[in-house]
């Protein structure tokens, strides 16, 4: 874990728990920073409790326990009217576009209402002007020829180019986007995942993009946290990990991307049946019922997330000989 206390988001020991008393934890200690102009990837397959996460850190579920630090500031226990000032400086994306947005409205009112919100911009004239400067940055330009559209008018790049200028409207500082490109053809991909990186580079803003796709995390982010069954079992720089994966969970999810090279052996490994839901994890590492190295001593406890190199990270007993002998693959093949 990066322990940089200039971290502009911090999460400590983050638990959030569904049910009553201490309940199924969708997410179970989780820690992670994320630095300012920095793009961090959270992956895993569905129900690994990413996107969780991701509406804790914003506060839009509340914790068990653990903190949630913004800027240095503990923004765990503010209270609604408090949040709307850490709200404008944080903001998030969906998934699916055909759905957050909403079709009774003209793309003018979707991007303007969050202006209207935060009690932004003189008047309707220079609020006009803010909605069209968004629109312009997110590549929906001339803004003129969109703004007067309705969602059913756009195609599935432009309503999710829609959704970020909403969020950039606001001028945020940290933008979390969940599954951002899932919904979307392969040329729509291409043009959102682009525009996260201008955004990043160009405005110095903090980025998580949540996917479940390691190949979208390969090319365009920083550092890469794997989650599994509510933990993080594995992070660091976004190379290392593609490059040298530790986790015999991290492999499994390189092994399934196919290689840039068509005529290269391609062996997916295929992982037997899914996770469990978080109320029936199993003892020992959450992993071991999948696990193709599995051994005895890995049903006796679950592994702590460990330093196993400068800035590198896994919750696993056989990660330091796993970090020695494994070799590039995947992606960056």
């Amino acid at each position: 874990m990066n322990d940089d206390v200039s971290a502009l988001l911090r999460l400590e020991d983050l638990v959030t728990a569904y049910g009553r008393g201490d309940g199924a934890r969708a997410v179970d200690g989780v820690s992670l920073t994320l630095q300012r102009g920095e793009i961090l990837a959270v992956i895993g397959e569905s129900g690994s409790g990413k996107s969780t996460l991701a509406m804790t850190a914003l506060r839009l579920l509340e914790p068990r326990s653990g903190r949630v630090l913004f800027d240095g500031e503990d923004i765990t226990h503010l209270r609604q009217r408090s949040l709307r000032r850490i709200r404008r400086r944080m903001q998030v994306v969906f998934q699916d576009p055909y759905e957050s947005l909403d079709r009774r409205f003209r793309v003018q009112q979707i991007v303007e209402e969050p202006l209207l919100v935060h009690r932004l911009g003189a008047d309707a004239k220079e609020r006009r002007a803010m909605v069209h400067a968004a629109l312009e940055r997110t590549g929906l330009s001339p803004a003129s020829l969109f703004a007067d559209r309705y969602p059913h008018q756009l195609s599935g790049g432009q309503r999710q180019r829609v959704a970020i200028a909403a969020s950039l409207v606001l001028s945020p500082e940290v933008l979390i986007a969940d599954e951002p490109v899932s919904m979307l053809d392969v040329s729509a991909r291409a043009g959102v995942l682009a525009l996260l990186d201008n955004l990043r580079r160009d405005c110095d803003m903090a980025i998580v993009i949540i996917t479940h796709d390691l190949a979208v995390a390969a090319h365009h982010a920083d550092r890469i946290a794997v989650m599994y069954l509510g933990r993080v079992v594995e992070q660091g720089p976004a190379s290392d990990v593609v490059d040298r994966p530790v986790h015999p969970y991290t492999r499994a999810l390189l092994s399934v991307v196919p290689p840039k090279d068509p005529l290269a052996p391609f062996a997916p490994q295929l992982l037997s049946g899914g996770i469990p839901p978080p109320s029936a994890s199993p003892p020992g590492c959450r992993f071991a019922s999948r696990c193709p190295d599995v051994t005895p001593a890995c049903l006796q406890a679950d592994p702590a997330l460990l330093e196993v190199s400068p800035g590198r990270s896994a919750a696993c007993i056989l990660a330091a000989p796993a970090l020695e002998t494994s070799s590039p693959q995947g992606a960056h093949q």
